[in-house]
């Protein structure tokens, strides 16, 4: 089968790496930077220079490929995969683009195709396995995720860095988190609610509410309490207050000599260079999901626990790892059949499906992104 990945960054090209290793796929690459695509010369992968934003450029990519992994900026991914939609290819979006995907539903099911959105760590098997544990358990009480890729070195000011661009991590301090809490959504500025956490491989973290459940407040409306919080070292929530109440954050252009700049622009642009991971710089994931219920009439918690580090023998960065790795194997799922149903398909569909989830989780371990389940 040709798949194609659309973006060579951070996560695109450990993607395309990963789906090349066998003969199943022939794998094709595109993206508008020359740059990102020189890395893939050495190798048995196509490559295509083009402008992923402009329409009839896109459809003419997509033309000869059977799958699609989208990979783009969140910015422009919603639009990307509605026109991938009306291509009539199905696909596996990481892009998290901040529009509702249910809104395509519809799109997606008129043109026959099965796309698998917010297919990730997290969102994705944050959304995955808790969908699985629902189907499990007689009654569902609560969902509750904390998940961060932090670096393993701490480096004043910011102890962080993304494998994502810096305007799509602002948002994460930006937009206001919703969470369901008694069975009603509920709005909080994001940064709000911290919380200091203990864990055993990494130490003291702080939590803060982000806008992470996406589509379970939709998808999932017998369970009455569903929260996710995003993890940093402790101080970092303060450092993005004060940025964020400075304006630093703003989308709304403000005039600077004579031209019209918007703030989160030059913010995002300054902060790349400081917040880019370089090569053989070792991140880590963690991520606990606890899943909480009732099972034969007693009370049962299952608690997923992720921890994932920098792997230096394929010099891929945890959260390349731990995010692609999710994509690529829903890729894999999709071209052995074992998912069909039409539509937009959010991550916790899958997780009724039990052969699925148990296919996905085989092909994390299998590249060492091991989940470990704790039940009491």
């Amino acid at each position: 089968m040709k798949v194609i990945v659309l973006g060579a960054g951070l996560v695109g090209a450990p993607m395309a790496f990963d789906l090349a290793k066998g003969s199943e796929f022939e794998v094709t690459v595109a993206d508008i930077s020359r740059t990102n695509l020189e890395k893939f010369t050495a190798h048995n992968i196509a490559t295509v220079e083009v402008d992923l934003d402009n329409e009839n450029a896109l459809l003419q990519v997509l033309e000869n490929h059977d799958l699609v992994l989208n990979a783009v900026p969140g910015f422009m991914g919603y639009r990307t995969t509605e026109r991938i939609l009306k291509a009539g290819k199905n696909v596996v979006d990481i892009s998290f683009f901040p529009e509702d995907a249910l809104t395509l539903d519809g799109l997606a099911k008129e043109h026959g195709v099965t796309a698998i959105v917010d297919c990730g760590v997290a969102p994705g098997m944050s959304n995955i396995l808790p969908g699985y544990v629902d189907s499990i358990l007689d009654q569902t009480d609560s969902i509750l995720i904390y998940v961060g890729g932090l670096p393993k070195v701490r480096e004043l000011p910011y102890e962080y860095k993304a494998v994502f661009s810096p305007i799509d991590v602002i948002e994460e301090y930006t937009r206001p988190a919703r969470y369901i809490e008694n069975g009603k959504l509920v709005t909080k500025p994001a940064l709000s609610e911290p919380e200091l956490l203990q864990f055993d491989m990494v130490g003291t973290l702080e939590s803060f509410n982000s806008d992470g459940i996406r589509s379970l407040s939709k998808t999932m409306p017998h369970i009455p309490n569903i929260k996710e919080k995003t993890l940093r070292y402790p101080g970092h929530i303060r450092l993005m207050e004060i940025m964020r109440e400075a304006g630093f954050f703003s989308s709304e252009p403000t005039e600077v000599n004579g031209v019209d700049i918007r703030p989160i622009d030059l913010t995002a642009k300054l902060l790349f260079p400081q917040w880019e991971l370089k090569p053989g710089e070792v991140d880590y994931t963690i991520m606990r999901i606890e899943v909480a219920g009732v099972l034969n009439g007693k009370p049962e918690r299952h608690t997923y626990t992720l921890f994932d580090e920098y792997c230096p023998e394929t010099k891929v960065h945890s959260m390349a790892r731990t995010t692609g790795y999710t994509a690529t194997m829903a890729i894999r799922m999709l071209a052995e059949g074992l998912y069909d149903e039409k539509g937009i398909i959010v991550p916790e569909f899958i997780g009724k499906n039990h052969a699925c989830v148990k296919f996905i989780l085989d092909g994390l371990a299998e590249r060492g992104v091991n989940y470990e389940l704790k039940i009491d």
